[in-house]
């Protein structure tokens, strides 16, 4: 079938509105199969079907020879999800076909009666391959948390520490999941039951001379970080 829908490509691409639709369906399928389909190669490396990716090309030149809206949408969407692979993959094989695609990219902006959404589609696509598909390159070491380099320093945020005795604090990416992993040991709070009935403060001076009401201000700061806590959880 999907031999079928890559050889009436050039069809296709200007049919009906509903045969578009399929052939675009189909164009984002081999676009994912490309992606997480993995082949091992003779000496036992894995690799990306080649086949898919000579396809793609191919498909991309079909949707940019009938340069309407529609197509247009389909061949941005491509790009968007596998240009950077497809750049990849041509730049170790020496050729400029990534290079190619823009140029007839920005040719269908400057001469194709395509709308004018569709042509800043275009022309955002080049802008995100000019930044190299928008990939960042390298990561920053782990550094200690210092009032220069982190802004919740002075804040009143708790500051956590790894098994390896490393801090963190809610300027770390990982501080949500790493501060939830500690909330969920139980170890941390043995005397203490899930809802709270076995308090140790039962007759206890010490917890016999705590006041329950919160200040006003904490109070608010406590509402405050646990409706956070639940927005960053939901994310």
């Amino acid at each position: 079938r999907c031999q079928t829908e890559y050889e009436n490509r050039d069809e296709a691409t200007k049919g009906d509105e509903t045969t578009q639709k399929q052939f675009h369906a189909f164009v984002l399928f081999l676009a994912e199969l490309y992606l997480n389909l993995e082949i091992k190669g003779t000496k036992g490396q894995v690799m990306r079907a080649e086949i898919l990716q000579e396809g793609l090309r191919e498909l991309l030149n079909a949707l940019f020879s009938n340069p309407v809206d529609n197509n247009l949408i389909c061949a941005v969407k491509l790009l968007k999800l596998t240009g950077s692979v497809l750049e990849d993959a041509w730049k170790e094989k020496g050729r400029k076909d990534m290079e190619e695609v823009i140029q007839r990219i920005e040719n269908v902006v400057l001469d194709a009666n395509c709308s004018r959404d569709v042509k800043h589609m275009l022309l955002k696509l080049v802008e995100l391959r000019s930044s190299n598909w928008g990939r960042v390159h390298g990561s920053s070491p782990h550094t200690e948390a210092t009032p220069e380099n982190d802004p919740n320093y002075f804040m009143n945020e708790p500051t956590f520490y790894t098994s390896d005795g490393v801090p963190f604090t809610a300027a770390d990416p990982d501080y949500q999941e790493k501060y939830q992993e500690l909330l969920e040991r139980e170890d941390l709070f043995p005397d203490y039951e899930e809802n709270g009935t076995d308090l140790p403060g039962s007759g206890d001076p010490y917890f016999d001379d705590i006041d329950d009401e919160m200040d006003p201000e904490i109070e608010e700061a406590y509402e405050k970080f646990c409706l956070e806590s639940e927005h960053k959880r939901k994310q």
